[in-house]
């Protein structure tokens, strides 16, 4: 593990002990007014996991998490670590049957859960029929009335004993299922093993060239590896502090950097962007950022390191493979490059019959891991899913790009039927499986198409049954009751066929040729006038 192999332990939870036992006074974790050292974490942590213990929770089984970024939400994830379990960290914006596919698919008999999420969850109870225990943090009552199976109130898991859990987990044993976005189906739970984590760890704190005496900063949530294993587990690993913000916030930002001493954020998505923008302050450059790092990399980033006087670095990866390419600190960026990928992994440029292409030749991105472990396990109870990805021994990534005569990787575009917006990637699939529900609807097509932010926004192809009527703004008050936020369309356009192969297929890569254009209906617009 980067050098730390001998001395540490191989699992999450026992590095957690380690430093614990090693430094126990120092600031681990901070969010808002809260602070934890790593013994005062490390013992709610053992509370937590006695008490889930008791509750009937065993080592190996899969507990669900959705919960919003909070202290609560980190006794949560170490108490299962804890215990031996494997957390199942659920985005808090999915509903209806993308929220049901993800539990049942887990086959999970727990789940911790926030209040205000109590709603999504009970629209869905009567799919649940695996669901034996609900741990609710907020009111008890409303969730008993809401839901039937055993309803639990957190402050209540917590046991009175503070001793470390006896387990047995070895490095390759899972301790985590991420789930990522569907790209041509739904949604898969990458299995991420406790090697897999303390790697990815590792690789973030010795490709940053992170110290102790660093405080990592993220404001996305938890259910995110930019947050949970990119900002808290180097934290753990290095002996530095963690600071996280519920949500994302420009006004914020700047002040929670400086109130945390942040030396260290990450961004993706249109962070960097939203920052850009806000006006000018002669106080830019005054905070303690040394590095920010994520995707993607403005054309701008230059001036944006002038302004805030602060380094900015692009890295490439995927929850399925791990974040295995860096921009090296000590070089200058190479314009249109992600970085070049690190010696535990090997990644090359593959066409389209799995055959390696030259260095400035564009093909999909592969990539094979050099040390065992390093890469997700499997796709949760998917093994037809797994196979299609890794069956040559190469995880075929879905992207496109290439590798220049330097060894950059240069990202072209992805390959696969996957939007990203706002730092997510979301599934067309999933999208369209929500919209095709409406009763008028007989087809749809959802596609990404440019973002004046960065990145792309949500476009929806209609095509309505025929005599059947509907407008835009009823479409996404359909949209907006069934799909996460980030999911709703932007963009709207009703036609009477979409283009399609001789086999029925959508040619997706048509309807992105014809774009939005001046009859179709824009949400935003619509929601400024």
């Amino acid at each position: 593990m980067h050098g730390r192999a001998e001395t540490m332990p191989c699992d999450v939870a026992g590095v957690l002990e380690w430093q614990a036992n090693r430094i126990p006074d120092d600031v681990f974790f901070m969010m808002q007014d809260s602070i934890d050292t790593f013994a005062a974490l490390n013992e709610k942590a053992n509370r937590f996991a006695h008490g889930l213990a008791a509750l009937g929770a065993r080592p190996g089984e899969l507990v669900t998490v959705m919960m919003a970024n909070s202290p609560q939400f980190m006794y949560a994830w170490f108490g299962i670590l804890k215990l031996g379990a494997v957390e199942v960290p659920i985005n808090t914006a999915f509903r209806g049957p993308g929220l049901t596919h993800l539990i049942t698919i887990c086959k999970t008999r727990f789940l911790i859960l926030d209040e205000r999420y109590l709603e999504q969850i009970a629209e869905i109870s009567d799919t649940l029929t695996g669901l034996e225990t609900v741990i609710v943090r907020g009111d008890l009552d409303a969730a008993r009335r809401k839901l039937s199976c055993q309803v639990v109130a957190y402050d209540d898991v917590f046991s009175a004993n503070t001793e470390n859990p006896v387990r047995d987990v070895g490095e390759r044993d899972r301790a985590m299922v991420l789930f990522t976005s569907g790209t041509t189906g739904r949604s898969k739970g990458c299995v991420l093993s406790h090697r897999y984590l303390l790697h990815q760890a590792g690789q973030i704190i010795d490709q940053f060239k992170m110290t102790d005496a660093d405080t990592l900063y993220s404001p996305f949530p938890l259910f995110h590896a930019d947050a949970a294993y990119l900002t808290v587990l180097p934290s753990l690993l290095s002996g530095a502090r963690s600071a996280l913000s519920e949500r994302f916030s420009a006004s914020r930002y700047w002040s929670e950097v400086r109130k945390y001493g942040a030396t260290v954020f990450d961004f993706m998505g249109a962070t960097l962007s939203i920052l850009w923008k806000q006006p000018p302050r002669p106080d830019d450059a005054d905070n303690p950022v040394r590095l920010a790092w994520g995707v993607p990399m403005p054309e701008w980033a230059e001036q944006f390191e002038k302004r805030f006087d602060l380094q900015l670095a692009e890295v490439y990866g995927l929850t399925d493979a791990g974040v295995c390419v860096f921009q090296p600190l000590d070089e200058l960026r190479r314009p249109g490059a992600c970085g070049k990928p690190v010696g535990s992994y090997d990644l090359r440029i593959f066409d389209d019959r799995n055959r390696e292409l030259a260095e400035n030749q564009t093909g999909e991105i592969v990539i094979r891991p050099n040390e065992p472990g390093i890469i997700m396990e499997e796709y949760l109870n998917m093994p037809a899913e797994t196979w299609a990805e890794m069956s040559d021994l190469w995880f075929h990534t879905g992207d496109l790009g290439f590798l220049d005569e330097a060894g950059y990787l240069h990202f072209i575009q992805r390959k696969k039927d996957s939007i990203r917006r706002r730092g997510e990637n979301i599934s067309a699939f999933e999208i369209e499986e929500t919209i095709n529900l409406h009763p008028a609807i007989l087809e749809s097509a959802a596609i990404g198409v440019p973002s004046e932010l960065s990145e792309e926004d949500v476009m929806v192809w209609i095509v309505l049954k025929p005599d059947q009527h509907l407008s835009a703004p009823e479409l996404i008050a359909h949209c907006e009751g069934a799909m996460a936020d980030y999911m709703v369309p932007r963009y709207v356009q009703f036609t009477n066929e979409l283009p399609k192969t001789p086999t029925e297929k959508v040619e997706k890569f048509k309807l992105a040729g014809m774009g939005v254009s001046p009859e179709t209906w824009d949400r935003d617009s619509a929601a400024a006038n």
